[in-house]
């Protein structure tokens, strides 16, 4: 264990204590921040495509998909094209989407040409539009406005389709050029195919080289479907939901299957992916929407979403910790650990800023009683008055504030039908459906709501994260950073008040033999046993304003050692532990275990006497837990 650590005030109205603020100050400061909060979106994801596709030389990382996907596909990797490096947190960073293994890492710099931006634009936005929308206009739209340059400020950079470790140049340009508004017949067409291969679809003839891994619609079942292959045995009845049947007898039908759908694949529940049912149809009924590309790209592509909103997320956790300032550069945690601290519960992934939170709540107020303690020589009444004004969800939450982190907390579960198509929102005039707000120094693209209880709870949990991996000074350094007044100490001010030599009122030797601790001051160990009631000449002081400090520091302490004992418990079990073991009952069964009652100094009745004797005989069982702490006197439970 560190030293002593720090988190104190919020809101410094008075640093010399006095009543803590009434309730209906207390609600107001809750609802000053519920409404109207920004959701920040990472700068290194945003430009316009004319800034874009001049600037030449783009970054690229590669996505690749590994591990058990419950489908025959073989997902592809896809390249990752950006304006600018991401940095050191995606040199190389592994994730688990829905049982699939992504991988993300950094490859090289690359030239690309303004016709190359363009045709990886397209190609984008047709196979994102086909996986999230099942409706047919949508999709249509999405293509046919199409804008090619765009001086607005959007959702910037490009995911490319690979073959054999290569960027798909070839699929990319041919397959974005058989969309919707394709007028040209000869593109259905290629030169190696001859006329027995060539096959009526509903618009036009096609060969069947094109036909084959192509995305088709079928306006009869309202349905998109990738073509997987040809079924050379067509003499036989196609029943099309019951409602008719028809027989191709002299052509053949195509083999298809539904298209991957787009799910939220962070959700912590998400379950097993569901092979999408295989399908015979006749071409003669189906539209071409995109030839060619393969089912394997398109399965790929179907966790695009849920992997860049996840890199969104990620981006914003290292610019919070460049945003906290110099002195915090010299910790070195990582950016997905700041992600935990910002992820609430309500986004329901599989981890959160719980566990964090409790073990940053506990050394906040260790922190803050310490500096209380420390600076003033109030009474325990007074100084717990003051540290709860401190570290109320209300200071806590003007801190987070004035610091402009509350833009970075995650409070609502991840929509991928609402997720912004890079490239895509435009409407029929050419007019961007996608606004960038302007925040702070940072861009938005929309606002929500959010109680002050967690905003406060975020600042809880990201001093939990810093105190995790980089210890005590690193969390008193980033609560400095939101602009609480505290410091890390290493020695407390000797209280000072006892006149009387504390071995005639003590036996100090065998006290300090018992704690396995020598103490420079044995005065010290007279005023931590010394009752409330206790009244002779000689001592000033009882044992409250100790008991203040010592709260906070078990707390903590117990805190700290079930976050490191089980580092794999989930938030509950955590909050649990911490119950059952920071409690009056507790400590004072560990007092009467070690015999310390029958060193107290007080004077109570002669039942009171009688029952911490009684106590001390009768005491066999744990000091924590939920059992401990049965029928104990109070004057021991205060110890």
């Amino acid at each position: 264990m560190d030293g002593p650590a720090s988190p104190s005030a919020a809101a410094e109205t008075d640093t010399r204590g006095g009543e803590a603020p009434s309730k209906a100050k207390r609600g107001n400061a809750e609802e000053k921040y519920q409404h109207g909060q920004p959701v920040y979106f990472p700068e290194e994801l945003m430009d316009n495509w004319v800034s874009f596709s001049l600037r030449g030389l783009y970054y690229c990382y590669n996505i690749s998909l590994q591990g058990s996907c419950n489908t025959t596909a073989d997902p592809t990797d896809i390249i990752l094209a950006v304006k600018c490096d991401m940095g050191p947190d995606f040199f190389r960073y592994s994730f688990n989407l829905g049982g699939t293994d992504i991988t993300i890492k950094y490859l090289y710099k690359i030239h690309l040409n303004q016709e190359q931006v363009l045709f990886a634009r397209r190609f984008q936005i047709t196979v994102l539009s086909l996986l999230i929308n099942s409706n047919s206009s949508e999709v249509s739209n999405a293509i046919k406005y199409f804008r090619e340059w765009q001086v607005d400020l959007g959702v910037v950079y490009l995911l490319l389709p690979t073959a054999s470790g290569k960027i798909d140049w070839c699929g990319i340009k041919f397959s974005t050029s058989s969309a919707y508004d394709v007028t040209d017949k000869n593109m259905r067409h290629c030169h190696s195919c001859k006329d027995a291969d060539i096959l009526q679809t509903m618009d036009d003839p096609c060969c069947r080289c094109i036909l084959q891994n192509s995305v088709v619609y079928a306006p009869r079942e309202r349905k998109f479907y990738i073509i997987t292959g040809l079924d050379l045995n067509a003499n036989q009845p196609l029943d099309l939901n019951n409602r008719s049947a028809v027989s191709c007898k002299s052509k053949p039908l195509l083999v298809a299957s539904g298209l991957f759908t787009v799910q939220n694949f962070l959700y912590k529940c998400y379950g097993k992916r569901k092979e999408p049912t295989s399908v015979k149809l006749p071409p003669e009924l189906c539209k071409i929407v995109m030839a060619p590309v393969s089912a394997n790209t398109l399965f790929s592509f179907s966790f695009v979403p849920s992997i860049m909103y996840r890199i969104q997320c990620l981006l914003l956790s290292a610019k919070l910790k460049i945003q906290l300032g110099p002195r915090m550069q010299q910790f070195n945690i990582t950016a997905m650990k700041i992600l935990e601290a910002l992820t609430t519960k309500e986004c329901q992934e599989k981890f959160s800023m719980e566990s964090l939170e409790t073990l940053g709540d506990s050394f906040i107020k260790y922190v803050t009683g310490q500096n209380l303690f420390n600076k003033y020589k109030h009474r325990e009444d007074m100084l717990t008055s003051m540290r709860e004004e401190k570290v109320s969800n209300p200071a806590l939450c003007q801190l987070a504030c004035k610091s402009e982190i509350v833009g970075y907390i995650r409070g609502e579960l991840f929509n991928p039908q609402k997720w912004t198509i890079p490239g895509f929102g435009y409407d029929s005039r050419g007019n961007n459906k996608v606004f960038f707000r302007a925040t702070n120094n940072m861009y938005s693209l929309k606002k929500i709501s959010i109680k002050s209880k967690r905003i406060a709870d975020t600042v809880e949990a990201l001093t939990g994260a810093y105190l995790s991996t980089c210890g005590e000074l690193a969390a008193v350094h980033f609560i400095k950073a939101l602009g609480m007044d505290v410091e890390l100490h290493s020695k407390m001010q000797v209280e000072r008040t006892i006149t009387t030599k504390s071995e005639e009122l003590i036996d100090a030797e065998s006290l300090q033999t018992m704690l396995k601790y020598v103490f420079y001051d044995t005065s010290l160990l007279v005023e931590a046993l010394t009752h409330s009631s206790y009244n002779i000449t000689g001592i000033t002081a009882c044992n409250e304003r100790l008991e203040f400090l010592g709260d906070a520091v078990l707390d903590y302490i117990l805190t700290y050692y079930f976050y490191r004992k089980y580092p794999n418990c989930t938030p509950a079990l955590l909050t649990n532990l911490r119950k059952a073991s920071v409690n009056n009952c507790c400590y004072a069964h560990a007092a009467v275990k070690a015999g310390l009652h029958k060193h107290i100094l007080h004077s109570s009745s002669k039942q009171m006497v009688n029952d911490l004797e009684n106590s001390g005989r009768s005491f066999s069982g744990p000091s924590h837990g939920w059992e401990a702490g049965i029928s104990l006197p109070e004057i021991c439970l205060k110890q």
